[in-house]
């Protein structure tokens, strides 16, 4: 299998930890490999959440992963966040630190969403520098993730998955591949999931990310708020084939359903694990990629603008 490139633990299948199981969790002390954590709903150090996280957190791994590094953004970064963010991650001793490629907001206005970033030379450079003084500063691995998207910017001169991979590589930083939003943009921008996660580099993936999602006809929204479906099942499928293992983490944030359910879907990622011989793909030391993967429909945009303009 291919090493990750700082040689990071497989973490195995993870759940991301949600207020609602709190109390199951407390009381049964489910055999699960790991929790994820948003990072800023521990920030405050205070609290019922609090106090449950440092319970959980003598039994179970914790990676944080956060919202608001709004790594593409122009506005200075903040300072007062890292430090908060740094002190979180040294008290859970997480193995890396995790958020998005992505801007949050600008002019010091928070969106509370995930925007998606202008993919040229210039952009690269301002997020490259960005990355390399929060890893400085946090002492430790940034792994970000690639998010989904709606609409597109048509100055982007490269497409995603080249930009994310000379990111990594000039950064030198990790990636959390969420393989959910690599499935749900290909749909909503009419491009072949299987070249997005071939052009990525293998050895710089830290962890996986699955979770459900809302599929509208024309177009999908990242909901997870349902079980994974089979397409991005397959897709995990063919991207640990590249990678060997990583850590693989569970998302379901809407209509929760209980905990023996949501862990439950986090472990069939083991199936699909054990499964599969590794593929060799463009970066990886993995055979030759799947046969022809179709794009889809590439009107999908088009007819999502038109929409709801």
């Amino acid at each position: 299998m291919l090493a990750n490139r700082w040689n990071l633990p497989d973490l195995g299948f993870g759940v991301g930890l949600r207020s609602v199981h709190y109390d199951h969790i407390l009381e049964h002390f489910p055999p699960v490999d790991w929790f994820e954590v948003i990072s800023e709903n521990y920030l405050s150090r205070g609290g019922y959440s609090w106090y449950a996280l440092q319970k959980i957190r003598e039994r179970y791994r914790i990676v944080t992963h956060g919202v608001s590094l709004s790594i593409g953004s122009t506005d200075p970064l903040n300072f007062t966040y890292l430090e908060r963010l740094k002190r979180l991650a040294d008290d859970m001793d997480t193995p890396w630190v995790s958020d998005h490629i992505c801007w949050t907001g600008v002019n010091g206005r928070n969106t509370h969403d995930l925007l998606p970033i202008l993919y040229t030379e210039e952009t690269l450079r301002h997020v490259v520098e960005r990355i390399r003084t929060i890893q400085d500063f946090l002492g430790r691995r940034v792994a970000l993730e690639n998010v989904s998207t709606y609409v597109e910017f048509a100055a982007s001169t490269m497409p995603e998955w080249e930009f994310i991979a000379r990111m990594a590589e000039d950064a030198d930083c990790g990636l959390l591949l969420d393989v959910n939003n690599v499935y749900v943009s290909s749909f909503n921008h009419g491009f072949d999931p299987y070249e997005f996660i071939d052009a990525i580099p293998a050895d710089r993936i830290c962890q996986y990310h699955l979770a459900g999602h809302t599929n509208k006809g024309t177009h999908i929204i990242d909901t997870h708020s349902d079980h994974v479906v089979d397409e991005v099942w397959e897709l995990y499928r063919y991207a640990y084939g590249r990678s060997g293992g990583r850590a693989t983490l569970l998302e379901w944030d809407e209509d929760i359903p209980p905990f023996e359910v949501v862990h439950a879907e986090a472990l069939k990622a083991r199936n699909y694990r054990d499964a599969v011989p590794l593929v060799r793909g463009k970066n990886s030391n993995a055979l030759e990629s799947p046969n022809e993967h179709k794009p889809h429909n590439t009107d999908v945009l088009r007819r999502f603008v038109e929409e709801y303009a």
